[in-house]
């Protein structure tokens, strides 16, 4: 019995030592794969080292050009590091070279700008009846970022209550943060009431905007109101947009058909819907 025992536990200090093993050649693979504890450079003049992963986050200090720091971990456009002083904190990608900046491979890791057309004194188009576009932008936007924050992507709004945000800040927003993609929620209007129907995906950089566009639109063609296909807009906020941006005409708000579609929670919620899985396939992509 005794040297049952005792063969025993060798096997189980043997699976012990192989599974250390392991778990030792499963770190060092994921560091250099993913590039965790490695040093890198900062290339920026000056860098921001905040305590959590978004520029609206405090600011810790601020790093110098030349600077050696070693990466611990990373997500969306942060990486989170040790400098020099063994201080810790995160730092935007895109102050190290492209190589060492972050993948973004999917949704969860993705950062996306949501842009509710209008909002305040501006009121958008109206309705036949006088109601506002600025209500129901708001409305399905709040819808999709509830999704997308579901699906583990960062999300910022260019605004999320009824206040008046400028164009060009909506821009800047997109361009501050980097964003993996900046959708603007818009419903159209016709010249004559009840003349045009269905929705429109405008896009205006053809280099980095045509395939979120594409890809984005091709998830309308089931909705209740008619796919009008993609088109190029000259709109500030995506023409101004150093990132992939699109805008959504998704109806014709002084059309009363579409209304119908746009003030109904089930149009909405299909929206969000689809506009996630667009977003998905995008970043899969």
């Amino acid at each position: 019995m005794r040297k049952q025992n005792k063969s025993f536990t060798y096997r189980n200090k043997s699976n012990l030592i192989l599974l250390v093993i392991v778990i030792i050649l499963t770190t060092i693979l994921a560091a250099k794969t993913f590039g965790y504890f490695q040093q890198v450079t900062i290339m920026t003049t000056k860098t921001a080292l905040r305590s959590g992963p978004g520029a609206e986050y405090s600011k810790k200090s601020t790093l110098k050009r030349e600077q050696r720091v070693t990466i611990i971990r990373r997500k969306y456009h942060w990486i989170y590091i040790k400098d020099v002083s063994n201080q810790f904190g995160w730092i935007a990608d895109w102050n190290l070279a492209k190589k060492n900046r972050n993948k973004i491979s999917n949704l969860s890791n993705a950062t996306i700008v949501i842009d509710p057309g209008h909002g305040g004194a501006d009121s958008g188009a109206l309705s036949t009846a006088g109601k506002m576009e600025k209500t129901y932008t708001l409305k399905v936007a709040r819808k999709v970022v509830a999704k997308l924050r579901a699906k583990g992507a960062k999300v910022y709004m260019t605004r999320d209550s009824d206040k008046y945000v400028g164009l060009s800040a909506r821009a800047k927003l997109s361009n501050k943060v980097h964003a993996d993609a900046f959708i603007s929620f818009h419903f159209d209007s016709s010249p004559v009431a009840n003349d045009a129907s269905g929705v429109t995906t405008y896009y205006y950089h053809k280099k980095w905007s045509y395939r979120l566009a594409k890809t984005v639109n091709s998830e309308f063609n089931t909705l209740s109101l008619d796919n009008r296909g993609i088109d190029v807009g000259n709109f500030l906020v995506i023409r101004d947009n150093e990132f992939p941006a699109i805008l959504l005409e998704m109806g014709y708000i002084n059309s009363e058909r579409d209304f119908a579609q746009i003030k109904a929670k089930s149009y909405q919620n299909t929206i969000s819907s689809d506009v996630v899985t667009g977003l998905t396939k995008y970043f899969e992509n």
